[in-house]
């Protein structure tokens, strides 16, 4: 079984940043997409980025020119710094993660899921 997991959420005033960090115990390192949702109070679940293994990325319009992808596929670990924060990002984020290529924003594409962390970006 495939294990995903988040760290990095936190509260920041707005103008701030925050990194976000997923692990995922995925076995075929070449074979891999990744990926960040998130959901804020009311609304439904919106892809924010994802990469694929081939270095792939994909950003959501609202995030672009803010939010930044990096990963060390050594440690498995994907990281969002999100820079630049406003208080419409603030949402639980969820770390995605499946086998195959394509940084799709399609949140079906996606088996395995994190719990979630918050981010609280206040005014």
């Amino acid at each position: 079984e495939v294990q995903v997991a988040e760290s990095g959420g936190g509260s920041v005033q707005a103008g701030g940043s925050l990194r976000l960090s997923c692990a995922a115990s995925l076995d075929a390192p070449l074979n891999t997409r990744m990926s960040w949702f998130r959901q804020a109070p009311g609304k439904g679940r919106e892809g924010v980025a994802a990469i694929d293994s081939s270095g792939v990325t994909n950003y959501a319009d609202s995030v672009k020119g803010r939010f930044a992808l990096s990963r060390d596929s050594a440690k498995k670990t994907l990281y969002l710094h999100m820079n630049s924060l406003k208080p419409e990002d603030t949402a639980i984020y969820y770390c995605a993660a499946n086998y195959g290529l394509g940084a799709t924003l399609n949140a079906p594409a996606y088996s395995y899921w994190g719990q979630g962390t918050q981010v609280t970006v206040s005014s």
